[in-house]
């Protein structure tokens, strides 16, 4: 039985949110990487995970394949305190349609922050600008998916307007699990030549690039990174293990890592992702701003 509709496993994942939120005295867990989207759009994502395996050559099941509100429900009883709407378009002519759906989750779903999206296309900015002045608080960018350079004209004034607004953009610019044709940090290296505040949380942690992530973090103050399906042994799996000798480095960087966990497209239970930065041992300070701290800040939350 899946993670997510064993009433014993999903009682067990509380219990185990809880226990670390309870030691590192925060209120619960603030994860800046979760899915919610229309349900024929989130049909089709779940219909990739369902096809990756011979891809990747590792099953990809969806732990938690529910309906909408039995997914808020689950995320309010794992005690997470808030979470986003990471919709993305693949086309043109689809993120407008988007970000009035999530708009219109994040109204209904007080918890949720209010996603936006946006896709290289005539009128990218004028419809960003709706978002921003609609209260939108984070943007989401997948490279990946939507095989665009970020570099492209078209999306200029996108950046310029998220850049001038201080709103995180969560961006899947790194080549895992599989790369794409503008994937990689060197194309992002040539965004933020262009707009050096512009302030980018970098998915995945930049997996499996992460060194080169890490040291577009250190040379840029607003840029950030999340922790999505990083250091669980299924990234290992996919071969995104983190290099050891970097630890240090992902420390010092610890008011600029964010959780995010792919909830609900994820293969393994919730608080395996919470468990897996916990036994990176770089103590409790560190963690309790990963999971919570930095992004009470970052969104006003506090």
């Amino acid at each position: 039985m899946a993670a997510g509709t064993d009433p014993v496993a999903t009682a067990a994942t509380a219990a185990a949110v809880r226990r670390l939120c309870d030691r590192l005295g925060i209120p619960g867990p603030i994860d800046v990487h979760t899915h919610f989207m229309p349900e024929r759009v989130l049909a089709k994502v779940w219909d990739y995970f369902d096809a990756v395996g011979p891809l990747t050559g590792v099953e990809w099941p969806i732990a938690y394949r529910h309906e909408e509100a039995e997914r808020v429900a689950l995320l309010r009883r794992f005690g997470v305190r808030a979470f986003t709407s990471m919709v993305y378009p693949h086309k043109p002519a689809m993120a407008a349609w988007l970000n009035s759906w999530a708009a219109d989750f994040a109204a209904r779903t007080p918890d949720c922050l209010h996603t936006a999206t946006f896709f290289p296309e005539e009128g990218a900015d004028r419809y960003v600008r709706r978002a921003l002045e609609a209260g939108a608080r984070v943007f989401k960018a997948h490279v990946q998916v939507g095989g665009y350079d970020p570099n492209d004209p078209l999306l200029d004034p996108v950046w310029g307007l998220l850049a001038e607004a201080g709103t995180p953009i969560v961006v899947h610019c790194g080549s895992g699990p599989a790369p794409g044709k503008h994937t990689g940090p060197e194309p992002v290296a040539r965004l933020l030549a262009r707009h050096p505040r512009l302030p980018l949380v970098v998915a995945h942690m930049g997996l499996p690039e992460y060194e080169e992530f890490l040291a577009l973090a250190e040379t840029h103050p607003a840029v950030r990174l999340d922790t999505t399906m990083a250091f669980t042994d299924f990234a290992d799996r996919l071969g995104g293990d983190f290099p050891p000798g970097a630890l240090a480095r992902l420390a010092d960087l610890g008011d600029r890592v964010l959780l995010g966990t792919d909830f609900p497209n994820i293969p393994y239970p919730y608080e395996h992702q919470l468990a897996a930065l916990e036994r990176l041992g770089l103590g409790d300070p560190w963690l309790r701003a990963v999971c919570h701290d930095n992004a009470a800040r970052l969104f006003g939350l506090d």
